[in-house]
């Protein structure tokens, strides 16, 4: 299975609480921080729902 590699680049602050969460199930809480991650139809969802706060690119 393909893999992508998420990266936050802008901050959660003031957003609204289904958007935090994601994020935090993601496993970013930093800025420019990323992570690896399976790509996945729940994955790849979660990636569309924070779209705005980050990039992805396939690995």
């Amino acid at each position: 299975m393909a893999k992508i590699r998420i990266t936050l680049v802008k901050s959660p602050i003031d957003r609204p609480p289904n958007q935090k969460r994601t994020l935090k199930a993601l496993g970013l809480t930093k800025l420019n921080t990323s992570v690896e991650k399976e790509a996945t139809v729940q994955i790849i969802g979660m990636v569309h729902t924070v779209k705005h706060m980050v990039t992805s690119v396939e690995i």
